[in-house]
């Protein structure tokens, strides 16, 4: 008894001091990054829409104070901030129109990109206006396009970020899945919920492997999300807003702190 008292109470300072460890090296991470400076690039998840608390810049990016980049930068206070992702980006905005501010001294860039490219809006849509074959058939086209030719638009940008920004650490954050499966939920039939994760896996699995590929780190935010879903009762993700349609399917100031704020502080 008194052996498993000890092995438990060293387990207990072991487990200790590996978290204070870890703690200490995602703190230092932050620091260094934000001596370099913070570039946060990519398409309506990164700007915030859906999250209220939108910046007066005179464009129609949507850019939200409380979207994570603006959170990490408030957190972390670098050394300069741009705040360049805007809402409906695809790969070829954020290579004409987004990737000024990089620099040989940025330390820290954060993007998610990739579904616009792939017709996310599109597919929702087709999901909740038509039928389940409807919806099926559209997300078969989208993840033929994953397949096919989204590799090659996230090397385009992946290759022009680190040509541009050489020191960077690179964090290429994906995206949620949207429902909570096997629960009554007033909406999509389970056909349509689960091929729209199924989907939403297939993406974020593609953008994985080109961000591996460049040796970024990929920042997966579906554990974050899980049990805050639509459908979950407690969901950190708009469903189909009428009266705002353009939340639609976007994280709330909730999932955009509980959600993707977290991945990045881990990340970076």
């Amino acid at each position: 008894m008194r052996r498993s008292r000890l092995a438990l109470f060293l387990g207990s300072l072991l487990l200790a001091a590996t978290t204070a460890l870890t703690g200490a090296a995602t703190a230092q991470a932050s620091q260094q990054a934000a001596a370099g400076g913070y570039v946060a690039l990519g398409d309506s998840y990164a700007s915030g829409v859906g999250a209220g608390s939108y910046i007066s810049d005179g464009s129609d990016c949507k850019r939200s104070t409380k979207a994570h980049p603006y959170l990490w930068k408030a957190a972390n206070s670098p050394s300069s901030f741009h705040f360049t992702a805007c809402s409906g980006a695809r790969t070829g905005d954020v290579l004409s129109g987004q990737l000024g501010p990089l620099s040989t001294s940025t330390g820290l860039v954060s993007i998610s990109v990739g579904g616009n490219d792939a017709g996310f809006s599109d597919v929702m849509t087709t999901c909740v206006l038509q039928s389940d074959s409807s919806c099926l058939s559209r997300i078969a086209t989208a993840r033929a396009y994953v397949d096919s030719t989204l590799p090659g638009k996230l090397d385009s940008v992946y290759s022009a970020i680190r040509d541009r920004a050489p020191n960077a650490h690179v964090v290429v954050l994906g995206y949620p899945r949207f429902y909570k499966l096997g629960t009554s939920c007033v909406g999509l039939s389970e056909t349509k919920r689960k091929a729209i994760n199924d989907a939403a896996d297939h993406l974020d699995n593609a953008i994985a492997r080109r961000a591996g590929a460049h040796g970024f780190t990929f920042g997966d935010v579906r554990p974050a999300f899980t049990g805050h879903e639509i459908c979950s009762g407690s969901s950190w993700l708009h469903s189909v807003d009428w009266f705002n349609i353009g939340n639609s399917y976007h994280p709330t100031a909730a999932g955009q702190s509980g959600g993707y704020l977290p991945v990045l502080d881990a990340a970076a």
